[in-house]
């Protein structure tokens, strides 16, 4: 892949970004990190807007094209790196699982992950991008409880972004423990690559605290 341009992720520690930033070390893949500190408000100033008008992390910037939204970004880097066997090509069987549970975190787990934290009940079922949180959790903790990734025996993207936001699910309290919930977010977080995101942001968010204090 030496002909791959660096890719820039616009990133922001222990956020949705550390997915991604873990997604690249495991696709080993040509990076540099743009580092927004969220606390410093640096995500709400022009130059980022540009980047992103909602003032979200992630984003990548790749070949002069810019992709936001974490779903995207996860297609996108697989399917660019795709020697690396983390997402099944458009003519695997697997493919439309893949798509499905890449998908499925965005239309049905976040809306309800942030309807649950913000004690909010959820639409009506008509309308409800995700019908109720328990359904919704349990249909993605079927496919973790008969397999141990969710497309079999072979970790994909998708297990990468699902186990990094089941782990923080479980953090703030608005995923249960169960068995197979913490056994699959231990599969797949405390693989060589997630552990060193996670110390890469620990040092990030500490210089981030030390130069708020400093300002402040």
């Amino acid at each position: 892949m030496a002909d791959i341009e660096v890719i820039t992720l616009f990133h922001a520690p222990q956020t949705r970004s550390a997915g991604v930033l873990t997604l690249l070390e495991e696709l080993a893949a040509p990076y540099e990190l743009h580092v927004v500190n969220m606390k410093a408000g640096e995500q709400r100033q022009p130059d980022y807007l540009a980047v992103n008008p909602l003032g979200k992390v992630p984003a990548i910037r790749h070949r002069g094209t810019l992709v936001t939204e974490q779903v995207a970004i996860f297609l996108y880097l697989a399917d660019l790196f795709h020697a690396a066997g983390l997402a099944p090509t458009l003519d695997d069987p697997k493919r439309g699982a893949y798509l499905r549970w890449l998908v499925y975190y965005a239309a049905c787990y976040e809306p309800g992950l942030v309807d649950k934290a913000m004690k909010r009940e959820p639409g009506p079922p008509a309308m409800s991008p995700y019908g109720d949180f328990d359904t919704m959790l349990a249909t993605i903790v079927q496919e973790i409880e008969r397999q141990p990734y969710l497309l079999g025996d072979t970790i994909s993207a998708a297990d990468i972004l699902w186990g990094n936001a089941l782990k923080w699910g479980m953090m703030f309290k608005l995923v249960p423990e169960s068995e197979p919930i913490v056994r699959y977010v231990e599969l797949t977080t405390q693989r060589p690559t997630a552990l060193k995101v996670a110390e890469m942001d620990a040092k990030l968010a500490a210089e981030h605290e030390r130069a708020n204090a400093a300002s402040g």
